[in-house]
């Protein structure tokens, strides 16, 4: 297992949140009224390249002690880009066992994902908004969530109807809230803890 580090650029722009309470329940941190994606933990100007390399560092340590204890190959692959650190693992070969890790629905991912972030926090003191990826899963979760948000505005187009979708994770809602403001449609998170999701409308 290897942990490689690639170049680090780091963004002058904070991505922007369509969803309050989403940033609040993916960083653990924030008040009511916040517009920022890192409410209460610091935005993508205010986060060094230096801290990010170092909660990657951090985070990979961790992650490749917890495929030692798994018996489990993997390369861990560490990227830093627009104010985040991205951390991948892939397997060395078929059959790893990586897709263990990955769960139902990506349910082991989120898991493990925020395990990660407590290990950095608890080495750095500093609140980690780090996103991990396995056997790129998120990649092509992507693709499936783009797909979603074009089959809602579609029949929102078609109805004139509010579309409610599927709950799903702060991380996945926020690639749903850009996917569909950049079809020019509208959407809200509602709902609280597990059954937070997304309702496309046209207005």
């Amino acid at each position: 297992m290897s942990a490689e580090s690639t170049e680090h650029a780091i963004s002058a722009e904070t991505p922007v949140d369509y969803d309050l309470q989403d940033s609040v329940q993916e960083d653990g941190v924030g008040e009511a009224g916040s517009d920022s994606e890192d409410a209460g933990a610091g935005s993508a100007k205010g986060t060094s390249a230096s801290r990010l390399e170092e909660e990657g560092d951090v985070a990979a340590d961790y992650l490749e002690e917890l495929l030692d204890i798994a018996d489990i190959d993997g390369d861990i692959d560490i990227e830093v880009r627009n104010g985040r650190t991205y951390i991948s693992i892939v397997a060395e070969e078929e059959g790893s066992g990586l897709e263990n890790l990955v769960g139902r629905d990506g349910e082991v991912l989120e898991a493990l994902q925020e395990l990660t972030r407590l290990a950095v926090l608890s080495a750095t003191e500093n609140r980690s908004r780090l996103v991990l990826d396995i056997n790129g899963y998120r990649a092509d979760r992507a693709g499936d969530l783009q797909q979603i948000a074009e089959d809602a505005i579609a029949s929102v187009k078609e109805t004139g109807a509010a579309v409610a979708l599927a709950p799903m994770s702060a991380y996945e809602r926020k690639i749903v809230h850009d996917a569909v403001a950049d079809l020019g449609f509208v959407s809200e998170s509602e709902g609280e803890g597990a059954d937070r999701h997304i309702v496309v409308s046209a207005d």
